[in-house]
């Protein structure tokens, strides 16, 4: 479990306490000063002070909020830097000449210094207050621009713990609603009326369900009772937006722990529907094994700092139909690369009305699952150009956790480890060593186990014949 608001004394949380007239909101911000706290600039990116700074120096209020301080005060390292000011957008594009105005829901700032980007909004008001909010008749916002001040912004934010302001004026910490007591009890809630927080944007419901198990918090009853009553929603929300959350989901370094909170939560369903049919049916423990061996690989190299692809672990979810899909069809008489090749096809269709995927991972998606029966059964020189394919990596990782719970897969999978660790002048020897696993699919066994002698061609007698000395 996380250590609770490091640094923080008992003093200013009974404080805080003090200051709570319900469970829901405080009576008056908290200002936490720097020394009750031990939150340093240094943990905060470069470009992000140099943001502040700026906006600072030019007469206006400068925070950081959100993400960034909610990680700081539990001992995590931040990662997202999100400013908050009264300074409009153009004020803040004529500030920054490396900026650009985004967005129409919501109108924003992106102060860009190479690839990274600083997220900048101006304090908002609720949506109801003003000419530039705009909600839709399921409730949710689809326009959010009524500007306002630092205490209306902290109000419309979603979660208490991600309400918190950082002033780099004076470097102390401003609470307006109780987050800083739910991260010491480590529990999620949110802001307002949760069944109307969740219906102005579904999502939170599982942006809640995310961050909760990112933290290990618990999340607050009412909360959760709010998110149980609106779940349903999240079948109308873009596929798109979906998409982007469950990068989130996955690709943070929590994604087991993100994965068993969905799960738990019955939000699989709106994310890879397959999937949560299959797991509703009593599936084999094999598979939950699988998966969460995936889960757990991907955790291992985001904490040792090694890139991850999206596309890797999406092929994981979506192959026990894939198999299942290729084995039926084979069994009927299609070839094992068509019947793999339909299959792919249908299972990204079905997956893509939940969450949309784009070419650029479904291809190396369906590139991996491509080259799994070949890497169980090609041989000879043909097997070693495998390893040249830009794919090969992946795939191979994708067959060695499958030989984790296919035993028939084991050999061939400690065959490809070993090989990739000789010399290139001494892989072409070891190729005569490496097994040939047929069947798995339901194809025949002695399928392209001895290829047919190729019949020679007899020579034409005629085309040899010579009349009057020309040929």
């Amino acid at each position: 479990m996380l250590k609770r608001i490091s640094g923080l004394s008992k003093s200013v949380m009974d404080k805080t306490r003090s200051l709570l007239t319900s469970e829901d909101q405080p009576v008056a911000a908290l200002v936490v000063p720097q020394k009750d706290h031990k939150i340093s600039t240094k943990t905060f990116s470069a470009n992000a002070l140099k943001v502040l700074n700026r906006i600072h120096e030019a007469g206006f209020a400068a925070y950081l909020v959100g993400g960034g301080v909610r990680d700081a005060l539990v001992g995590l390292k931040p990662k997202d830097f999100d400013v908050a000011t009264d300074a409009s957008p153009e004020e803040l594009r004529a500030l920054f000449r490396n900026s650009r105005i985004i967005g129409r829901r919501f109108r924003l700032v992106h102060v860009v210094y190479g690839r990274d980007i600083i997220e900048v909004a101006t304090f908002r008001a609720s949506h109801d207050k003003g000419a530039g909010g705009e909600v839709g008749e399921s409730g949710r916002i689809v326009r959010d621009n009524v500007f306002g001040s630092i205490e209306e912004d902290a109000l419309r934010r979603d979660f208490s713990v991600n309400a918190l302001y950082y002033n780099i004026s004076d470097h102390s910490i401003v609470d307006y609603t109780g987050g800083l007591n739910d991260i010491d009890a480590g529990v999620f809630r949110l802001i307002g009326d949760p069944i109307t927080r969740c219906e102005e944007d579904p999502v939170r419901v599982l942006r809640a369900v995310r961050l909760a198990a990112k933290l290990e918090f618990e999340i607050e009853p009412k909360t959760l009772s709010a998110m149980q009553k609106t779940a349903h929603l999240l079948a109308n929300q873009a596929p798109a937006r979906m998409f982007e959350e469950v990068l989130k989901l996955f690709q943070g370094g929590y994604a087991k722990r993100s994965f068993a909170a969905v799960k738990e939560h019955e939000l699989l369903q709106y994310l890879f529907p397959l999937l949560a049919e299959r797991l509703e049916n009593n599936p084999p423990p094999e598979l939950l094994t699988m998966l969460n061996a995936a889960l757990a690989n991907t955790d291992k190299r985001v904490s040792q700092g090694k890139p991850i692809t999206p596309y890797y672990l999406l092929a994981f979810m979506l192959w026990p139909d894939v198999e299942e899909r290729t084995k039926a069809s084979v069994k009927n008489g299609t070839s094992l690369s068509e019947a793999l090749m339909l299959a792919s096809e249908q299972v990204i269709k079905t997956q893509l009305s939940a969450i949309s995927i784009p070419k650029r991972l479904s291809g190396p998606m369906r590139e991996i699952w491509q080259l799994q029966p070949r890497l169980e059964q090609w041989r000879g020189k043909r097997a070693l150009k495998l390893m040249e394919g830009r794919r090969f990596r992946a795939a191979y990782d994708f067959l060695c956790l499958r030989a984790g719970i296919e035993n028939d897969l084991q050999a061939v999978a400690t065959w490809w480890t070993d090989v990739q660790e000789l010399p290139e002048d001494k892989q072409l020897d070891f190729v005569s060593k490496k097994p040939a696993v047929r069947g798995l699919w339901g194809e025949s066994k002695e399928s392209g186990a001895s290829k047919k002698k190729r019949r020679r061609r007899r020579p034409n007698k005629a085309r040899n014949t010579k009349v009057d000395g020309n040929r």
